[in-house]
């Protein structure tokens, strides 16, 4: 039987994005997600991405299994360590559930974001120590280390470790992602919270360059290895604040609030190693795909792609 159809696991933006991406380039795209959605030509499977037999009947004509769930943010459990376990629990029962399939790609998408805390250096590159501020990021690390020991037994694992992701169809959370969440507050002419003096750096990567480089590693059945997966370029949260005021031509009222102990300070990303593995570019700007996500908000654009 032929395995070439590609599983998803998560529904959510980047899952999204990805399997529309997919259909097009006409693959097989198969989803489990805790949520019904409609997405055309995906076979939808609504159920927990650790259900042996649900993994079981898929996993047969599966040869790719892309991990994008992710039940928190860095808000969320910052005061509820165990919540961590949302993602460690189910992502554990996927790894002894896949056993019985050693020929499967496992593609994890962990947080470049969170796991190097405040790096001595910046930008930093694979081999940078991890070292997480909040939860969310351990729990990040506590995956990688048993996808580390996976691999290690003979099974294909990538690890991409994405900087902050934005773009066209990221639904708004509270407490998570910067970008999607001043946009907001531009269009409703609400105050938005900066905790810290805005001088915090990220990296800033756009959803259709994150999309091309999951897409591109499907195509790589016997990778094994870790990579960041960032622009390369740090914007302070007042350089973004600046640029969707520009870029929406209106002002954001803005609360400054006291720094939080598990924000990060700096951190960009260092991405030659992709580059070099995929013969990979981020092809969207800062500017252009804020553009792009404010259209998408203004004028009801439901295609991310």
């Amino acid at each position: 039987m032929a395995r070439d159809h590609i599983l998803l696991l998560g529904g959510g933006f980047i899952g999204a994005a990805l399997a529309q991406r997919l259909v097009l380039a006409g693959k097989q795209v198969e989803m489990i997600s805790h949520q019904p959605q409609l997405i055309p030509s995906v076979s939808l499977h609504v159920g927990d991405l650790g259900d042996p037999e649900l993994l079981g009947s898929l996993a047969e004509h599966c040869g790719t299994v892309i991990h994008l769930a992710s039940a928190t943010t860095p808000g969320t459990s910052s005061r509820h360590p165990t919540k961590e376990l949302e993602n460690l629990t189910p992502s554990l029962r996927l790894l002894e559930a896949m056993q019985q399939w050693p020929s499967t790609h496992l593609i994890f998408l962990s947080s470049g974001g969170t796991i190097y805390g405040n790096p001595d250096t910046n930008p930093v590159t694979e081999e940078t120590r991890t070292a997480p501020l909040s939860y969310y990021g351990a729990g990040k690390v506590a995956i990688e280390s048993f996808l580390n020991a996976f691999s290690g037994t003979g099974h294909p694992t990538t690890i991409l470790r994405p900087s902050n992701i934005y773009g066209p169809g990221q639904m708004l959370r509270a407490g998570f992602g910067l970008i999607r969440t001043l946009l907001e507050h531009a269009r409703n002419a609400t105050t938005a919270e900066i905790w810290g003096d805005g001088e915090s750096v990220r990296d800033y990567i756009y959803i259709d360059d994150v999309v091309e480089a999951c897409i591109r590693f499907a195509g790589l059945p016997q990778d094994s290895e870790s990579y960041n997966l960032g622009s390369g370029i740090g914007y302070s949260i007042n350089q973004v604040l600046a640029h969707i005021e520009s870029v929406c031509n209106l002002r954001i009222q803005v609360n400054y609030r006291p720094t939080r102990q598990a924000d990060v300070r700096k951190v960009v990303l260092d991405s030659s190693h992709l580059k070099r593995r995929l013969d990979w570019q981020p092809q969207t700007n800062l500017i252009e795909g804020l553009r792009h996500t404010w259209n998408w908000l203004e004028h009801g654009n439901k295609s991310s792609i």
